[in-house]
């Protein structure tokens, strides 16, 4: 709606704030806006423009405060519109996975602020046609289907203007919306703060252009029912005899011929021995490994191969290719390794050789291993290594288990916490928040100190 009844007032000052900012007050209809400015200049100039759109006689927009001559250019601009710039401005320095989250989160954003136009796309057409051919930098020239073209046309009619977020009541959507999955449930915790991350970062480049005085989404505070687990579940570490008649138990997985346990042994290994991601681990090249006959050798881990999808890496691969998790580019990270795991490398070596491009595991066609494949077979390798009670249970239930308890082991073991976050890749404050657990076993253990600090026998 549009409204003729305009107050401007006088510029305040705010000295809550460390340093003082100028604030530009004004009435629309009735309803008070007000946008703060970091200089008494920048403050003055605004309030000009204000004042001269009154004298001009312009209707004020009564959502958004501003006039038709304020509201045009930067400020007129979509929230699609903001995240195809946003999109175009983070896509070369974002990993794969990276690009999956923003375009996920952004598919969801995107239709949660709109206007009543006729013709609305089914929920999963829509979503299809923003995440598929739409956000994406490099799919937008692609051919599309009569429905995906057709909800297009329509989100791009429909996409109410940034600024519409003035309005509380389209930020409250907005974040509902973030808050759900595509059939109207609620999504899990990281689900919503992974989109709203997003989301807040998107608005913030909004902020960046002067699109928006400050970030809508930093109004709304949702509190989530149950705060996620950031520890490590104690009932997924497994001991080091388990991990032996694991590693054991892989060899049989595949049978003789296909072999396809005996490729992933040392790739296991790796992580437990090692404290690899399964991403670095599948990096790993024969010149980045030190193998003496007797001893402890080590391996440099230098790259890592995260499974992201076709659809997102530059290469058109599947697992994407990238330094090191939270790490300057071209840094490295030295592990020593036990006996036990050269013994691993050095078989495994003997045995497969390396892919084209020194790689030390790879497919019988000599591509990066698939994610899918290496959890097949360690749930194979579960139902043959472990006793039926703890097949059912969460014991080293997923190949990253096993990073878990080398670092557990290293850390119950008593060897620093520095050290165990240099040789895992992580901070000690992260290390220390989530890694400290106790082997499974090792329970009674501690119930014998306990009784025996209390005098029981």
């Amino acid at each position: 709606m549009k409204s003729y009844k305009v107050s401007v007032w006088k510029i305040s000052v705010n000295r809550t704030t460390k340093k003082p900012t100028y604030l530009v007050r004004w009435a629309v209809g009735g309803t008070p806006f007000s946008e703060s400015h970091k200089t008494k200049a920048l403050a003055d100039r605004f309030r000009a423009k204000l004042l001269r759109a009154v004298d001009k006689g312009e209707p004020f927009d009564t959502v958004t405060g501003l006039p038709d001559s304020l509201r045009g250019g930067k400020a007129a601009l979509t929230l699609l519109e903001l995240a195809l710039k946003y999109l175009d401005h983070r896509w070369a320095g974002a990993s794969a996975k990276q690009r999956d989250s923003m375009t996920d989160s952004l598919a969801v954003a995107v239709p949660s602020l709109i206007k009543q136009v006729r013709g609305r796309p089914e929920p999963t057409v829509l979503r299809r046609a923003l995440r598929s051919y739409l956000l994406p930098v490099p799919r937008r020239s692609r051919e599309r289907p009569d429905d995906v073209a057709a909800a297009v046309r329509w989100i791009e009619k429909a996409s109410l203007p940034v600024a519409e977020l003035a309005e509380i009541g389209h930020v409250h959507a907005l974040v509902d919306a973030l808050s759900r999955k595509l059939n109207g449930k609620p999504a899990a915790n990281q689900t919503y703060r992974r989109r709203r991350a997003v989301t807040f970062n998107a608005l913030e480049y909004a902020v960046e252009l002067e699109m928006l005085p400050s970030n809508p989404l930093g109004r709304v505070r949702r509190k989530r029912g149950q705060q996620p687990v950031q520890e490590v579940d104690r009932r997924v570490v497994v001991n080091p005899k388990q991990v032996r008649e694991l590693l054991n138990a892989v060899t049989y997985v595949g049978g003789y011929e296909r072999a396809s346990g005996r490729r992933l042994r040392a790739f296991f290994g790796c992580m437990y021995y090692a404290a690899t991601r399964p991403g670095e681990a599948l990096g790993l090249r024969r010149s980045d490994c030190e193998l003496p006959e007797t001893g402890w050798g080590r391996i440099t881990v230098e790259e890592t191969r995260p499974s992201a999808g076709k659809s997102w890496t530059d290469s058109g691969e599947a697992h994407d290719r990238r330094g090191l998790k939270q790490r300057s580019p071209g840094e490295v990270r030295i592990v020593p390794i036990p006996p036990p795991l050269v013994r691993m490398l050095r078989e495994h070596l003997e045995e497969f050789g390396t892919a084209e491009d020194d790689r030390i595991f790879f497919s019988e066609r000599g591509n990066v291993v698939a994610s899918s494949s290496y959890y097949r077979v360690w749930q194979r390798t579960r139902e043959l290594g472990l006793p039926p009670n703890q097949v059912s249970s969460v014991l080293a239930a997923k190949p990253y288990d096993l990073r878990h308890a080398c670092v557990s082991q290293w850390l119950n073991s008593g060897v620093p916490a520095p050290e165990v976050a240099a040789r895992a890749g992580h901070s000690v404050d992260v290390l220390l928040k989530i890694y400290a657990k106790c082997i499974d076993g090792q329970e009674g253990e501690m119930n014998d100190r306990i009784m025996k600090g209390l005098g029981e026998t």
